[in-house]
């Protein structure tokens, strides 16, 4: 009987102990639902522009309704920052050193892809996969992936940005894409940046870069010229808040979308680049920003002497987007 008694006592102390721990775990959970602060919820603006860049560099997709994704907006077939022109070896090729990208327009229509500029008859074209392989390429020094769209889509990209004054004759460019199964770069990996910058297609840093509509008229108040919200090619737009106040957004909610702020914005010389003309200046409106919007001292290892204008995000949740959709500041 010893041997029974010694299991069955064994046994109890083995529940009991079982029975403290689940206890102390429903305690534990217990105190943090209650002692954890409530969310807050504060309205803060209204979406006023839904604004996609299928090609990167290239002219802006305004949409009344949007897909929110993890790598940044989406509607139909016309995924944000998911284009990109090459040059023959694989280096990404921008508007800081083709102004005249900002004006090619790229979109997709029954399965095919089309390219307009000016002066230029549309090409429309199919991206085959079994006809076309994929490009290693290089964006701001980094490793990536691209489908080579074809020899058509790069003799019209040849053709017109041949006349730029500072492309040699026999510089060639190609159009490549990225596609789901590809590899995504992460910034953060080769820079200074804060921990928690999602993965990015052709993107700079993040899927979605945030900037109000007060933001731009403060700046353009400050020049012999006025600028629009396009120069600084955002995703969303907002109207309804003050000048600036999108710095203090760490995390926002528009409609069943959750962003969350990653780090400022810093601007180069594509500020420069007019999206109308496609002329650049290389002064304004970045000299002006660097008057009053740069960053702290303590930052400068991240931005160094870049002038800080728009917030980058990355998507926390994923949703639809409309615009007049009302935006919420989250607190706790």
């Amino acid at each position: 009987m010893e041997p029974t008694r010694r299991a069955a006592a064994s046994s109890s102390s083995s529940l009991l102990l079982a029975a403290g721990a689940a206890a102390a775990v429903g305690l534990v959970a217990l105190g943090y639902k209650y002692l954890r602060k409530p969310e807050q919820a504060v309205r803060v603006g209204v979406v006023s522009k839904l604004l996609i860049h299928p090609l990167k560099s290239g002219k802006a997709v305004s949409v009344a309704l949007a897909e929110c994704q993890p790598k940044g907006l989406k509607f139909g077939d016309l995924q944000d920052r998911h284009w990109l022109v090459v040059s023959d070896d694989g280096h990404m090729v921008t508007a800081r050193q083709q102004p005249r990208l900002v004006l090619v327009a790229l979109t997709c229509e029954g399965g095919r892809v089309c390219l307009n500029g000016p002066d230029m008859e549309e090409l429309r074209f199919r991206i085959d996969p079994a006809d076309s392989g994929v490009m290693d390429c290089r964006v701001f020094g980094e490793d990536i992936q691209g489908r080579d769209c074809g020899d058509e889509s790069s003799r019209w990209l040849t053709r017109y940005l041949g006349g730029g004054e500072e492309v040699e004759e026999k510089t060639t460019f190609r159009l490549v894409h990225f596609e789901p199964h590809m590899k995504a770069r992460k910034a953060e990996q080769n820079k200074p940046f804060p921990p928690g910058t999602e993965e990015v297609a052709y993107a700079d840093l993040a899927p979605v870069m945030l900037l109000s509509e007060a933001s731009v008229q403060d700046l353009s108040s400050k020049l012999e010229q006025d600028v629009t919200v396009e120069r600084f090619r955002p995703s969303i737009v907002i109207s309804g808040c003050d000048a600036f106040a999108e710095d203090s957004w760490e995390e926002i909610q528009i409609g069943s979308v959750r962003l969350r702020r990653v780090l400022a914005c810093g601007r180069c010389l594509l500020t420069t680049v007019n999206p109308e003309t496609g002329v650049i200046t290389r002064k304004e409106p970045l000299e002006t920003l660097k008057g009053y919007r740069v960053c702290k001292p303590s930052e400068r290892h991240i931005y160094k002497t870049s002038p800080l204008f728009g917030q980058l995000h990355n998507v926390k949740k994923t949703g639809v987007l409309q615009v007049g959709d009302v935006v919420y500041k989250i607190s706790r």
